[in-house]
């Protein structure tokens, strides 16, 4: 493997959800992050996994452990992860906590991709910068800025990632 590989792991989260017309529902069929990379005319060393497709609220214990354990068991020191944004900093803290020697950066959108005004596109271009030039941690990239795991929220009243007066234990 290329040493600057840079690895992607998905996880699903509104990046990804589709809208049914009849139903007008959002559901899950398969990842975007291939067509964002072609429309961003990304010209990095990529790998690509798909992990699971759910939406974040859905995430358990059991799948950030398996997020954790796919984390370190990537030869790649440097990784991005698509994340619903409802329990990013959640998967960030578990991964913070865990995870030394690597660069992890988590990403997500508020809009999916599908619908053409996503701020996902932006959000995966920051992240894949993020993550080459970062020191080896964890950290939540959103809407341009980038946060260490253990001090980032979401602020749910403005739809907003920001940094958290006092840092997480």
């Amino acid at each position: 493997m290329n040493p600057q590989r840079i690895q992607i792991f998905v996880t699903g989260g509104t990046f990804d959800k589709e809208y049914n017309e009849l139903t007008g529902e959002l559901f899950f069929k398969q990842t975007h992050i291939a067509d964002m990379l072609k429309l961003g005319r990304c010209r990095l060393d990529l790998a690509i996994e798909t992990l699971m497709m759910i939406d974040s609220l859905q995430m358990t214990d059991a799948g950030r452990q398996l997020i954790l354990e796919r984390c370190e068991a990537a030869p790649a020191t440097r990784i991005v992860i698509t994340h619903g944004t409802d329990s990013m900093e959640h998967t960030a803290a578990v991964l913070g906590r865990g995870i030394r020697g690597k660069t992890i950066v988590l990403t997500g959108a508020m809009v999916p991709y599908q619908f053409g005004s996503s701020d996902g596109l932006f959000n995966l271009g920051t992240a894949l910068a993020f993550v080459q030039t970062l020191e080896p941690g964890v950290y939540v990239a959103m809407n341009g800025g980038c946060f260490p795991w253990h001090s980032v929220r979401k602020n749910r009243e403005h739809g907003i990632f920001e940094l958290l007066a006092e840092p997480r234990p």
